[in-house]
């Protein structure tokens, strides 16, 4: 959970960068792929981390953020994803820092039927994309896409730098 927004808005910055490194190596191709013929899209995953931005924001009663609407229909270009996301993520942190002081972090607010502190939203805010990331990457090695690393190096990474992937 946050304590101060300067913290969030560092961690923030460095995380929307990740998923941003993950989007843009998306291909429209690509957006079709699913493990489960029941399961969501590679292209609905990437569009809900874009979507639940202002979503998860608003509902916390921060305004501000940018970005589409709820539900919204999925994009078959994965620029389009990149630069909805892209405009929804530059626009967190400038929110959250116009809108909300530290004291705040330690209020709560209603959230999907409990009750969240301010800074929890926050910390669940970057855990959900990072949550969703992952299933991403799943998804991109089985359409054949190159995934890039986000909490270090991925195997063609590390191929690159000329050390054997760790096992």
């Amino acid at each position: 959970m946050y304590r101060r927004i300067d913290d969030f808005v560092k961690d923030w910055e460095h995380d929307a960068q990740t998923t941003l490194k993950v989007l843009r190596a998306l291909t429209d191709e690509s957006l079709a792929q699913r493990i489960v013929p029941e399961g969501r899209t590679l292209g609905r995953l990437a569009w809900h981390v874009t979507e639940t931005l202002p979503e998860m924001m608003e509902h916390a009663g921060l305004h501000g953020v940018t970005g589409p609407v709820p539900l919204s229909e999925t994009p078959t270009s994965a620029a389009e994803i990149v630069a909805a996301y892209e405009g929804a993520a530059a626009s967190v942190g400038p929110a959250v820092t116009a809108g909300w002081t530290d004291d705040m972090l330690d209020e709560e607010v209603p959230m999907y039927g409990q009750q969240w502190k301010r800074g929890l939203v926050l910390s669940v805010l970057l855990l959900h994309q990072a949550h969703h990331r992952g299933q991403m990457t799943v998804l991109m090695r089985q359409a054949g896409l190159t995934v890039p690393g986000c909490y270090g190096p991925a195997a063609e990474e590390w191929a690159a730098m000329g050390i054997p992937a760790m096992a």
